[in-house]
């Protein structure tokens, strides 16, 4: 599927800042929340893998990709902007977040529910005192790289965020998902802004056990970025989601595994719309 496949949508915020999202028109949809730093162009092979039955929609973020920063970051501001995005594409749908997106994805779960009819939750946490930390080494290489040029901050800091050795096992895939992040630069203020309030979450966590949402827990054993642990912590939290561990997998699953990652979308779209059994491991 060309860019040009894919149709745009600009929605402006109570406080005057604009967002971006794109997607196939005239499919099912599915909306994908994005990490930490990450905009649309991190959607493309997701987006290639679940094929011409569901239609991957991509939202930016405030401040990445070509959405316009407005007022002060928080993952509650977030989660707001995800309502508005889901309510352009014919809700109940279908809403995946990887990382920073899956608190956003859980917020906007617990306070607009009838917005969502399915929710993927992929590497990622609900914070509070039963979550994983960043590993030190992972924490040090992001702050250590901010305000260096792009290119040199994702040498830096992109390894971490797929298993050890991917990159170099994948090297065509792993160069043009680099150059993808390279045409789209996320400036390090708004970087920064966005770690800040991913900081806050995590300290203060949510309510994932109030979820009533069908929930799908995807979490890569090898995940440098949020261990594996806080995929458990969420399975444990939220009995009634199915919790699948992925061997050997690092933090970018929807990256590094998109098919699989896609199956599962599928494989949601064709169950009764309940929630799942518990923990299913491969």
């Amino acid at each position: 599927m060309s860019d040009s496949a894919l149709a745009e949508i600009s929605l402006r915020t109570d406080d005057g800042a604009v967002l971006h999202m794109e997607g196939p028109p005239a499919r099912r949809a599915v909306l994908v929340l994005h990490g930490l730093g990450y905009a649309s162009w991190a959607a493309d092979p997701l987006r290639y893998a679940l094929g011409e039955d569901l239609g991957l929609w991509s939202l930016d973020n405030r401040g990445t990709g070509r959405s316009t920063p407005g007022r002060p970051f928080s993952i509650e501001q977030f989660a707001a902007d995800a309502a508005l995005a889901v309510e352009a594409l014919r809700p109940p749908i279908t809403v995946v977040g990887y990382s920073m997106g899956g608190y956003i994805a859980q917020l906007l779960a617990l306070t607009r529910p009838e917005l969502v009819s399915s929710l993927i939750l992929i590497g990622t946490s609900a914070g509070g005192t039963n979550s994983v930390p960043v590993p030190e080494a992972t924490r040090e290489a992001w702050l250590d790289a901010v305000g260096t040029p792009p290119e040199t901050y994702a040498q830096r800091t992109m390894p971490f965020s797929f298993r050890d050795g991917w990159p170099e096992s994948n090297a065509t895939n792993y160069e043009q998902i680099i150059q993808s992040r390279l045409a789209h630069p996320t400036p390090a203020e708004i970087w920064r802004a966005q770690y800040d309030a991913c900081e806050r979450f995590l300290q203060t966590g949510s309510q994932i056990s109030k979820i009533a949402t069908s929930t799908l827990v995807l979490h890569g054993t090898a995940d440098r970025v949020l261990p594996v642990g806080n995929g458990r912590a969420i399975a444990e939290a939220l009995p009634s989601a199915r919790y699948r561990e992925v061997p050997a997998a690092g933090h970018l699953l929807h990256l590094e595994e998109p098919d699989l990652v896609a199956a599962e979308i599928h494989r949601l779209h064709s169950l009764p719309s309940h929630p799942a059994e518990n923990d299913t491991k491969d």
